[in-house]
């Protein structure tokens, strides 16, 4: 028993330095050497070494004259993640959907949009639908407003300068205002649309935290004329939903 749970801490320190390596790479296009790595790190060059040709032997980093860099098992791996992100959260989409009746949405950050992952549509006649890869600007979006709370406000000045177009007579175009309003989200961690994309369309939405680097945004869209009155449980089930998913996601 004493060899097993020695052996154990050993893996878990092994995967731990890899993943130390890992981070140490992560937005170094040119490459690194081993002793830059050894020093951003903290470990022995000779460690270093050992670990990068284990790495290298699976093509998790690649190393040539520049340096070590990231590998391209490294790219698929990050390709398959909104694969895993909407198969993970679709259940639980799903779910909420089916209880309020009403149209939920799962998107993800994509330049000055919002691009919808994975939808599951509302069973009532009148009803909010979109299609799933839909790109939706952020600034007049209840999803799109949420990401905006997760930037700086001189980012989301960069980000939507030139672009407040009204969309109807409630867009907000002014980028004072804009600001305002996400100040809101941030303190509320709640983001409206109310009729700001497109007239008689409300929505709610949220930032949900998925374990990557992406900004991924859940949100219910309604008709206006439901929205006020079912407002309590729509906040409701959408934080339920956010909560649910990113249990998931530990």
């Amino acid at each position: 028993m004493a060899d097993e749970v020695e052996a154990d801490g050993g893996g878990k320190q092994v995967v731990a330095r890899a993943a130390a390596v890992l981070e140490a790479l992560e937005g170094q296009a040119s490459g690194l050497s081993l002793g830059d790595i050894a020093k951003a790190t903290g470990l022995p060059k000779s460690t270093v070494q050992r670990l990068v040709g284990a790495l290298e032997a699976r093509r998790f980093v690649v190393a040539g004259a520049a340096g070590v860099r990231l590998g391209p098992a490294i790219t698929r791996l990050a390709a398959s993640i909104h694969t895993d992100v909407v198969a993970i959260s679709a259940p639980f989409i799903e779910a909420a959907s089916r209880r309020l009746r009403e149209t939920v949405d799962l998107s993800v950050f994509r330049g000055s949009h919002a691009l919808t992952l994975f939808q599951h549509p509302s069973d009532r006649e009148l009803r909010v639908v979109s299609p799933v890869g839909a790109a939706f600007p952020l600034y007049c979006t209840a999803h799109g407003k949420a990401i905006l709370s997760t930037l700086e406000d001189d980012d989301i000045r960069r980000l939507v300068s030139g672009q407040l177009d009204a969309r109807s007579e409630h867009t907000v175009t002014d980028i004072g205002a804009l600001l305002d309003d996400i100040a809101s989200v941030r303190r509320t961690g709640l983001a409206f649309d109310l009729q700001e994309h497109a007239e008689g369309v409300c929505g709610v939405g949220v930032i949900v935290e998925c374990g990557t680097n992406e900004r991924h945004a859940l949100s219910i869209a309604v008709p206006s004329l439901r929205f006020e009155r079912q407002l309590p449980e729509i906040k409701a089930t959408l934080l339920k939903c956010k909560a649910e998913i990113e249990a998931q996601f530990g």
